[in-house]
């Protein structure tokens, strides 16, 4: 990815991190509401070990790449780095792909609105957060 920075992909990934951490751990800002609402219990995640970690670890590098991607060949294209067009890459990607996909799987599976908004907010955040670090870090 030519125009990207490498350390600017590393920082989107520890920010994705720890933006799922504070989102969904058990004290953080959903993670009650969030197993109330799945019904996916402390017992549960004990039972599956560190499988969903890997999957979580792997999604984000995967979008963190993605996002810088799209940053990097959008801002090439309008010839310009400013902050503002790295995040409406975000918004839009989250918008496009994310929340889209989101909102087609909960409504046909019929999970509760309540999820739904829950983790389109999360994944907002995290589009956004990926945004905004890879268009801070040089």
């Amino acid at each position: 990815m030519a125009g990207t920075s490498w350390l600017a992909v590393v920082a989107a990934i520890v920010v994705g991190m720890a933006i799922a951490w504070v989102w969904y751990s058990d004290w953080g800002l959903v993670g009650p509401t969030w197993r109330k609402l799945t019904g996916v219990t402390k017992e549960d995640s004990a039972r599956v070990g560190k499988r969903p970690f890997v999957v979580l670890v792997a999604s984000i590098i995967v979008t963190a790449l993605t996002v810088a991607a799209a940053c990097s060949v959008t801002s090439a294209h309008v010839g310009s780095d400013a902050l503002w067009i790295d995040l409406t890459v975000g918004f839009t990607l989250w918008l496009g792909l994310s929340l889209s996909t989101l909102a087609q799987h909960n409504g046909f599976e019929q999970k509760p609105t309540r999820l739904t908004l829950i983790n389109g907010a999360y994944q907002l955040a995290l589009f956004l957060g990926m945004a905004l670090v890879i268009g801070l870090v040089p």
